[in-house]
C-alpha cells in the first residue's frame, strides 16, 4: 500500500462507510505508564504485608513474591524506556540542529 496525502478520509467495507480522524498519533514513550504499573505493585506489596500470616497459613505467599518481582522488572523497565526516551531525543536533536 503506497502512503500519499492525498488518501481518502473515508473507506467503504461492505455496507458501512468509516470516516477516518486527521490526527497525529500519540509520541508515548512509555515512561509514565511503567512508573504507574511500578508503583501499582509496590503498594500492593505494602498493602499485602500486614497479612502475611493469613497469607502463609493460606499458601497464597507468592503474592508477596509476585509483588515485588513486578516492581523489579518495573525499575529494569523504567530504566529501558528512559535511555530509549534519551536516545530518541539526541537523534532528534542530532536530525534537526537548531
Amino acid at each position: 500500500m503506497e502512503l500519499r496525502d492525498d488518501q481518502p478520509m473515508q473507506h467503504e467495507f461492505r455496507n458501512k462507510t468509516y470516516v477516518l480522524a486527521d490526527v497525529e498519533p500519540l509520541d508515548v514513550d512509555g515512561v509514565r505508564t511503567v512508573e504507574v504499573g511500578t508503583a501499582i505493585f509496590f503498594l500492593a506489596f505494602l498493602g499485602l504485608l500486614p497479612f502475611y500470616g493469613r497469607l502463609r497459613e493460606d499458601g497464597h505467599t507468592w503474592w508477596l513474591w509476585m509483588c515485588l518481582a513486578g516492581m523489579g522488572l518495573g525499575l529494569f523497565g523504567l530504566e529501558y524506556c528512559r535511555r530509549r526516551r534519551q536516545a530518541r531525543h539526541e537523534r532528534d536533536a542530532d536530525l534537526n540542529p537548531e
